[in-house]
């Protein structure tokens, strides 16, 4: 009997299966992920967009299974070797693997040692073998099959011949197989060994040269990190299994009787069976599914990383110098205004070789004086430590008021080496193009980190080793989460931007821009609907997330579906108010006016859910939820990794989760590292658990190694130190 996936994914997610009927029809109906969270609340009971990811990710892998399942038993049925036995056990599998060792034996194969055997006639003697009911040593039974027609010369061949029968359907028993690559997970060993430690330089992967751990016990980094090594010809990789349990299990499944005619070539084809056929097989299996284990695990992390790095709050309100770090080419700046509008470029050349510091500090004042710079956002890539040192000198010798931020470049020289970047700034060079996007993404991360590949982003670990469909796939869904959590200014977002929203693609989205430039702003969610290939089901998927401000409706401005408008319209009529009136300010109280929410909402013709986000959306119309993100942390001197002393205590900025870690940015241009457990005092189980990319921390450095830059900081601190005096703060 097949599986009940709605069931199945039920029981695994731990919630109602009405939950996940209804998202299973969203789903069909195709309706995108970011629309049934935010709009479709009723209809799921409020799953939220995670566990809805994990509910379609789930739907297709058993979709796909099914789909497969069909495929094996028709294959098999054709062959006439389809049992009702066989049948069952194709249908209740619930894993591809547990697929494929049922249908091993029947797969097509390429020419081996076993089919030849057949073909010369032996299969006969493999099950009298088998059988274990010969009365004669199995070389002299063998003997009646030497054939010089068939090739078999001698009784040693024709027993060798039947053993490769013998060999192969053990290796092809799916219970055989379950059971060693069971204990071979639980038992085993991961082993690494080096293999040229020339080619590792940097002497990166020096603690996997000897090195072993329980397959079971292998982290995810650890993981990785040993499959990199493998890649790089640095390391050699192998499993050493449980290998005198497993040929017990064997011989006891196989050896059922005490006949010395059969025994002992039946332990010789156990032997040829597991260490040729089963062991390598069961190797590849296994180191595949401790590869796909960590990259899903990675995935997590790298998703998790990215949402804060997207989510982290823009800084509004500002005239911005992009900074650009370098020396020989000189440090490109672009100038900004609060709207994110490029007024001036320039190159300076403070830096090695040439040192013009006096020359690129009368830039700077220029700069600074005629735009009114507040806030200098400076890219941490190479010569960003001399950079930030030169601007920190500045600022102290000018009493300037500017601040400056350090800020993830990741990403950017991909952004200005790409067609997107020639076509927004085709007079500008690459070096420009990047100055002006590092600035941007201090005023409005999310708009500017929209423009590059997720994938260049860098939030995380090993990520070019792992699968890059599956990787891009999974940071592109986390981006369009974040872009519809946050909405989407309808008049000013660029085609990066809005293919990102629900329902919108990349054609579409650049139909949406084309039809604003040759017709104006938009000034009703409706006009949507003259874009071209934009028609009533996309309109439905992306309305509710596109924001028009100062449009002929107010509710254009708000997160509303236009889908609403009308209860919001008897909404009004029941409290008193008039929507014509709604500001960004909102109606401040409006909630306590509803006295009956549930009586409210039948009375309305909608749902609770939707009501209460009908009323938050009223009370603070738009409301941006990066507000609750920490700010950047401004700052106007820097340290060098020389005053870094052991126990001062700093603020820095989360840069990267990792499994093993955090690495946390305190300003002087090397990250420390905070180790899982330097974290918190109570356990975690990952660092994510207790931290996140763009989190603002106070650390404690517990030592610095000059030699190799490696900082040590710890989050785990007695407080009173800094009541003591015992700091390094500085904003």
């Amino acid at each position: 009997m097949n599986i009940n996936i709605n069931q199945t994914i039920a029981n695994e997610l731990k919630i109602g299966i009405h939950q996940v009927d209804a998202t299973v029809e969203l789903i069909d109906a195709g309706n995108t992920i970011p629309f049934i969270a935010r709009y479709r609340k009723e209809a799921t009971g409020g799953l939220n967009d995670e566990v809805l990811r994990n509910l379609d990710e789930r739907l297709t892998y058993l979709r796909n299974l099914e789909e497969k399942k069909a495929s094996v038993i028709s294959t098999i049925e054709g062959l006439g070797m389809l049992t009702d036995e066989l049948r069952a056990q194709i249908e209740g599998v619930m894993t591809q693997v547990e697929l494929e060792d049922l249908y091993r034996p029947y797969r097509p194969k390429r020419r081996t040692r076993a089919m030849i055997a057949r073909e010369k006639g032996l299969l006969p003697l493999a099950e009298a073998l088998a059988a274990e009911s010969l009365s004669v040593p199995a070389l002299q039974a063998a003997e009646e099959y030497v054939d010089a027609e068939k090739e078999v010369e001698n009784a040693q061949q024709a027993l060798s011949g039947a053993m490769d029968i013998l060999a192969e359907m053990t290796a092809d028993n799916a219970d055989y197989r379950r059971f060693i690559r069971q204990q071979t997970m639980e038992e085993g060993l991961l082993i690494s060994s080096v293999k040229d430690a020339a080619a590792d330089t940097d002497g990166v992967f020096k603690m996997y040269y000897e090195y072993q751990e329980q397959i079971r016990r292998a982290a995810v980094h650890r993981i990785l990190a040993l499959n990199r090594g493998e890649s790089l010809k640095i390391l050699t990789v192998k499993i050493e299994a449980p290998v005198r349990r497993i040929m017990i299990y064997l011989k006891n499944k196989t050896i059922l009787k005490d006949n010395p005619n059969t025994s002992p070539a039946l332990m010789e084809m156990l032997e040829d069976s597991y260490k040729r056929l089963i062991a390598p097989s069961v190797e590849r299996e296994i180191r595949s599914a401790l590869t796909e284990h960590a990259e899903d695990s990675s995935l997590k992390v790298f998703g998790s990383n990215l949402e804060q790095l997207l989510m982290q709050p823009p800084i509004a309100g500002h005239t911005v110098l992009g900074w650009d770090p370098a020396f020989r080419t000189g440090c490109k700046l672009a100038v900004i205004d609060s709207t994110g509008k490029v007024l001036d470029t320039k190159v300076i050349y403070p830096t090695a070789p040439q040192k013009k510091v006096k020359e690129a500090e009368e830039s700077m004042t220029k700069l600074i004086e005629k735009y009114h710079i507040s806030l200098i956002s400076v890219g941490n890539g190479t010569a960003s430590r001399e950079s930030e040192q030169i601007i920190a000198d500045y600022l102290k010798k000018t009493h300037c008021p500017a601040k400056y931020v350090i800020v993830n470049e990741a990403g950017a020289s991909v952004y200005s080496a790409s067609k997107l970047a020639a076509k927004e700034f085709p007079d500008f060079d690459v070096a420009q193009r990047s100055a002006v996007s590092i600035a941007r993404r201090l005023q409005d991360p999310l708009a500017e980190l929209v423009k590059i590949d997720p994938r260049s982003i860098g939030v995380g670990q090993y990520q070019h080793d792992m699968n890059q469909k599956k990787l891009g796939e999974s940071l592109s869904n986390v981006v369009e989460d974040c872009v519809n959590r946050v909405g989407v200014d309808l008049n000013t977002a660029s085609a990066s931007l809005l293919e990102y929203v629900s329902g919108i693609s990349s054609v579409v989205a650049k139909n949406v821009v084309t039809y604003r430039e040759e017709n104006g702003r938009f000034e009703d969610r409706k006009q949507l609907l003259k874009v071209p290939k934009l028609g009533p089901k996309a309109y439905e998927q992306c309305a509710g997330f596109l924001r028009i401000n100062g449009g002929s409706n107010p509710l254009d401005a708000t997160a509303v579906h236009p889908e609403s408008y009308a209860a919001v319209k008897k909404l009004a009529e029941i409290l008193g108010i008039d929507t014509k009136n709604l500001t960004p300010a909102g109606f401040g109280g409006i909630s306590r006016k509803v006295r009956n929410i549930k009586e409210l909402a039948e009375q309305l013709g909608i749902g609770v859910p939707t009501l209460q986000d009908i009323l938050k959306e009223l009370e603070k119309p738009a409301r941006d939820p990066r507000e609750d993100m920490p700010a950047p942390v401004l700052r106007s001197d820097v340290l060098s990794l020389e005053d870094l002393k052991e126990g001062m205590i700093l603020k820095g900025t989360v840069r990267n989760v990792i499994d093993f870690g955090a690495f946390v940015d305190i300003g002087v241009h090397q990250d420390g590292l905070v180790h899982i457990s330097q974290i918190t005092s109570r356990y975690i189980k990952h660092p994510s658990e207790a931290v996140k990319v763009g989190d603002v921390v106070d650390v404690m450095v517990m030592s610095v190694d000059i030699k190799r830059k490696r900082i040590q900081l710890t989050m785990k601190f007695d407080k009173e130190n800094e009541k003591a005096g015992k700091t390094g703060k500085r904003g």
